[in-house]
C-alpha cells in the first residue's frame, strides 16, 4: 500500500532530492517526490512517520498532518511551480488551475487559505510572481521587457505598477541597489 506524506517548505529541485534522499536513508522506498508531496510504498506506522517528522525538521522541513495544513502546502506548491518552473505559461488561470489539480471549489480553497495563511491566494501569487521577477532582474540577463514577456505579463508597465506595490520601488530602483534582497520561496 502507498502512502502520501505531505512536507511543508520544499520549494525547490534541491529540496525534492534532500526528501528522496532522507526517504531512502530511514530505510523507506520513495515512488514520487514533487513539491510539497511524497509517495512512498510503505504503509508507516507512528513510530516511524515520527522519525520521518524528526528527520524532515533538521532539514527544515515540517511533515503535515492536518488536512487543512496539507491543501494550503499543495496550492503554495503548485503556485511556486507554475511561476517558478513554468513561468507563468499556462493556459489556465490560477483559479482554474488550482481546481483542477486539487479537485476543490475554488472559493472553499481560496477561504481555507485566507483563513491560516491571513493574505489571499490572489495577494500570495502576486508575491511569488514578483520574486520571480526579482530574481531575473538579479541575473541582469533579459530587459524589463523580456522579463515581462517571460512572466506573461501584458505590459512592462503593468509589470512596474504590481511590482512598486509589492516591494515600494520600481524594478529600475531595484536594479541600481545591487544587493540581494531576495526572499527565500518558503518565507513569502
Amino acid at each position: 500500500m502507498e502512502t502520501t506524506l505531505y512536507i511543508k517548505n520544499m520549494v525547490c529541485d534541491r529540496c525534492i532530492m534532500a526528501v528522496e534522499k532522507l526517504l531512502r536513508e530511514v530505510g523507506l522506498s520513495p515512488v514520487h517526490v514533487e513539491l510539497g508531496i511524497a509517495k512512498i510504498v510503505e504503509n508507516i506506522d507512528d513510530q516511524k512517520r515520527e522519525e520521518v517528522r524528526s528527520q524532515l525538521k533538521k532539514l527544515g522541513f515540517e511533515l503535515l498532518d492536518d488536512r487543512r495544513q496539507q491543501t494550503i502546502a499543495q496550492i503554495k506548491s503548485i503556485i511556486i511551480r507554475l511561476i517558478h518552473y513554468h513561468d507563468n505559461k499556462s493556459t489556465l488561470n490560477l483559479s482554474e488551475s488550482l481546481s483542477r489539480e486539487l479537485h476543490s471549489d475554488y472559493s472553499a480553497l481560496s477561504k481555507l487559505f485566507s483563513e491560516f495563511t491571513g493574505k489571499t491566494i490572489e495577494r500570495y501569487y502576486i508575491e511569488q510572481r514578483i520574486e520571480r521577477v526579482k530574481e531575473l532582474i538579479f541575473y541582469d540577463e533579459l530587459s524589463l521587457t523580456q522579463i515581462a514577456f517571460k512572466m506573461n505579463y501584458s505590459s512592462v508597465a503593468y509589470l512596474s505598477s504590481q511590482f512598486k506595490s509589492v516591494i515600494g520601488m520600481t524594478p529600475s530602483q531595484f536594479k541600481t541597489l545591487k544587493e540581494n534582497t531576495r526572499k527565500g520561496l518558503d518565507q513569502i
